[in-house]
């Protein structure tokens, strides 16, 4: 008979699961606490949890919230960056933390109920992120713009020029 303990946390890492638009798992064995620390604190600065957890727990939890997939990423010690807003965080702050140090290594990665295998990561982590991808549709879209206005503009202002130069043509 499971422990309380042990249902609980099943049902907050199922609701974690549940609500994730990212989940990457990955293996911390061997950084220090302070390297641990650092990590986590990078990945706050992302709006980024991240989770060890029991590896049972994980099946039974991605179980619950209805994932397939994983078993294969549960073996050895796991932890779970979850990301609830931008698939692509989890990934930049690895990417960024692995400049540094050797760990962790990614065991595979959950984008969208989608499942992608370690050899993804670097793929996936070069993605540009939401906001970088939201200023390059705003540039996009004010590209046209600027140039109908330049373009529109421009008769105007070379006849400006002309009726200035007559003008002053005129009084000298």
């Amino acid at each position: 008979m499971p422990s309380t303990k042990n249902v609980d946390a099943v049902k907050v890492l199922s609701d974690k699961l549940g609500k994730a638009k990212a989940v990457y798992f990955t293996d911390y064995l061997g950084l220090d606490v302070v390297s641990i620390t650092q990590l986590r604190k990078e990945f706050v600065m992302k709006d980024v949890e991240f989770t060890i957890a029991k590896n049972t727990l994980i099946k039974l939890a991605a179980k619950e919230a209805g994932m397939s997939g994983v078993d294969d990423f549960l073996k050895g010690p796991t932890a779970m960056a979850v990301s609830y807003e931008d698939p692509t965080n989890p990934a930049q702050v690895i990417k960024d933390f692995l400049k540094d140090f050797d760990k962790p290594s990614v065991k595979g990665m959950i984008l969208d109920g989608e499942v992608f295998d370690a050899n993804e990561f670097e793929r996936i982590a070069n993605l540009p992120s939401k906001d970088q991808l939201l200023s390059k549709l705003v540039g996009m879209l004010n590209s046209p713009m600027a140039k109908l206005s330049s373009t529109l503009g421009s008769p105007v202002s070379g006849l400006l020029g002309a009726l200035e130069q007559l003008n002053s043509k005129k009084e000298g």
